[in-house]
């Protein structure tokens, strides 16, 4: 798999199994998925709306590492983000739909996803993330990684395209323009990444599915 495909997509669970399986195939032989006009177009502008409503109050700077190790480093990253959860009916839907992709590739890929994240991503002009991994060897936690573009009427002069790379030391396999409706999903521990720097406002939706590392001490992710 190159390019992207672009793909009729529903909310309904049947509908979506053809487009679940493309996801699984690329992750499978590529690690990587790339669909373009993967949900349906009056769901991704519910999300970019919430998205846009969401900016005054519940945008929050984005960070690096977990927990008593996350610190601000707008060197490495300058996003800002506003987690999603169930309280309105946009992210009901989105969480649904993630839910029946997790089950699905549980049951193709025995990938052992137990739980999703996810929130907004806002880049200001200027605004970039460096490379990166969004999960490390041997720290199994994120599994899965998945961004939703939010970006009506981009232009290449825009600029934030997403960069995947080969492993850390590898050369770069594609550029993704952050086109409306585009999805994106690849294998967190696998795919270094890059957004390049943005000329206009720039959103999306990213996300994570996560093992469970829950423990007699503890609860992963906790609550």
């Amino acid at each position: 798999m190159t390019d992207p495909i672009s793909h009729p997509a529903s909310l309904d669970s049947q509908e979506n199994m053809p487009l679940f399986s493309i996801l699984a195939n690329d992750i499978e032989n590529a690690g990587y998925s790339i669909v373009q006009n993967a949900l349906p177009k009056e769901l991704v502008l519910s999300l970019y709306f919430q998205s846009l409503s969401a900016r005054s109050q519940k945008y929050s700077p984005a960070g690096i590492g977990r927990k008593l190790g996350r610190t601000r480093n707008e060197y490495i990253r300058t996003d800002q983000i506003c987690w999603i959860n169930d309280d309105t009916d946009v992210g009901q839907q989105w969480l649904k739909w993630a839910a029946e992709l997790q089950t699905f590739l549980n049951r193709r890929l025995l990938l052992g996803l137990f739980s999703f994240e996810s929130h907004f991503a806002r880049y200001s002009p200027g605004g970039f993330y460096k490379k990166h991994l969004d999960a490390f060897k041997g720290e199994t936690n994120r599994i899965l990684s998945l961004v939703l573009y939010l970006n009506s009427g981009w232009q290449p002069e825009d600029g934030g395209e997403l960069v995947l790379y080969a492993g850390e030391q590898g050369k770069r396999i594609i550029k993704v323009a952050p086109r409306f409706g585009t999805l994106v999903v690849f294998l967190s521990e696998d795919i270094p990444h890059q957004v390049l720097p943005v000329y206009c406002e720039r959103y999306s939706v990213a996300g994570w599915f996560r093992v469970n590392c829950s423990s007699s001490h503890r609860a992963d992710p906790p609550s």
